[in-house]
């Protein structure tokens, strides 16, 4: 028996109640088991319990052994003085306590321990793969709703964070947040180095000159530091080093990788879309404030990198006729990790649920990611429709079946308490 697990029992009173007695073997009854404290003190608060004909209002504590209230000096310890019950697995001591003990070792379903056991010790994709298709459907929906709002809460708190180091400015909230995503997995903290580097509004200021703003991120990006007989790097260079003067811009230090990714994905691509996304939007975070539709969204992304390179993936070195414009599977991908949270956050921030109901619509009207966690849900015959279903999906495998947090999760606790 774990103290979690003790917890989780008594939480949703999965145990047998009949023939409850007080430590002077008066009836005890359980009106309110308490809420659940994760904070110092007692792990409930607000019990209420009739022992006899006396109602006790007050903390319930909760122990493997009843001996661990010695163990952990409890009795020394202010917090615990409004205790009225001490319920434990096992009473292996008598304490002569001012208040009754419960022991429970003999009043759970052992086949709610077998389960539990199972989920806690399997390796397959998920700890209850075998079990899951018996939760039902309105279950899992809700489930997947709390999922989904976690998920973008999470991204929330650390946008909050962003917008006290730049000073409430949501355009360089969103334009950190996305050059970040422009830069794939690998190059994430690079892109983003490079947008803290140059603010947006260092970028507004050359916002009628491209080649100036394309100059500026590659500049910064340290790209531009290599060389070969090409006319159009050489105007780059030129272009930075007065810009990199005149705003006294400073390279970052973060590598730039090409190896390993698709020729598409190369940094240099990257960098030239969105240099012509700045150059071809004003003021993008505002006018998807202002988007009612997610084709809007969509229009707003669909851009094509600069003619130089559709001959070319590097500086200096050609290649076949390809236009190097952002495909669909990336405008879904930065609608997802960059659109919707932060409209998200915005909502959150300012208390306002109209922005947070655009961010689930969108995600919903979106396609499903397709990945190794969205795959494995589908193959237990989970339904992954949109991108609502695999935002979720995806905060699930990580932050409860990972982490093995199945007392946590309304499917692992429907399965404990259905199947015992």
């Amino acid at each position: 028996m774990k103290e979690q697990l003790l917890q989780f029992i008594w939480q949703f009173q999965y145990y047998n109640k009949s023939n409850l007695l007080c430590a002077n073997n008066e009836p005890l009854q359980v009106i309110r088991a308490g809420t659940h404290n994760t904070n110092q003190g007692p792990d409930f608060l607000e019990a209420q319990i009739v022992c006899g004909k006396t109602t006790l209002i007050g903390s319930i504590e909760l122990h493997i052994k009843s001996s661990d209230w010695i163990a952990h000096k409890h009795s020394n310890d202010g917090n615990y003085n409004n205790v009225i019950l001490h319920v434990v697995w096992q009473n292996d001591i008598y304490l002569g306590l001012p208040f009754p003990v419960l022991e429970l070792k003999d009043r759970v379903s052992n086949l709610m321990l077998h389960k539990y056991e199972e989920l806690m010790s399997t390796s397959q994709f998920i700890p209850c793969q075998n079990l899951i298709n018996t939760v039902n459907e309105l279950t899992l929906i809700a489930w997947k709703e709390r999922l989904f709002v976690e998920r973008l809460q999470t991204k929330a708190s650390i946008i909050e964070q962003s917008l006290i180091n730049n000073n409430h400015f949501w355009e360089q909230i969103f334009w950190q947040t996305l050059a970040r995503n422009f830069g794939i997995k690998l190059n994430a903290e690079a892109f983003e180095q490079i947008a803290k580097a140059v603010p947006i509004n260092i970028l507004a200021k050359h916002k009628n000159q491209q080649l100036q703003i394309e100059g500026i991120l590659m500049g910064v990006s340290g790209l531009l530091n290599v060389t070969a007989e090409d006319d159009y790097l050489q105007m780059l260079q030129k272009e930075f080093k007065f810009l990199k003067a005149k705003h006294s811009l400073t390279e970052i230090k973060n590598p730039i990788y090409f190896l390993r990714m698709r020729p598409a994905n190369f940094p240099t691509i990257r960098l030239s879309q969105l240099a012509v996304l700045v150059y071809q939007s004003n003021h993008l975070f505002s006018k998807i404030k202002e988007a009612t539709t997610l084709i809007e969204i969509e229009s707003m992304f669909d851009v094509t990198a600069n003619d130089y390179w559709h001959y070319h993936y590097t500086f200096g070195e050609t290649s076949a006729f390809k236009k190097k414009n952002i495909g669909k599977q990336m405008i879904q991908n930065i609608i997802i990790n960059t659109v919707l949270p932060v409209v998200y956050a915005y909502g959150w921030y300012n208390n306002n649920d109209l922005y947070k109901q655009k961010a689930q619509e969108w995600a919903n009207q979106l396609l499903p990611e397709k990945n190794n966690i969205t795959n494995g849900f589908q193959k237990l015959g989970l339904k992954n429709k949109s991108a609502f279903d695999s935002q979720a999906f995806i905060q699930l495998k990580n932050n409860y079946c990972d982490q093995k947090k199945c007392l946590e999760c309304a499917l692992g606790n429907k399965i404990l308490k259905t199947n015992s």
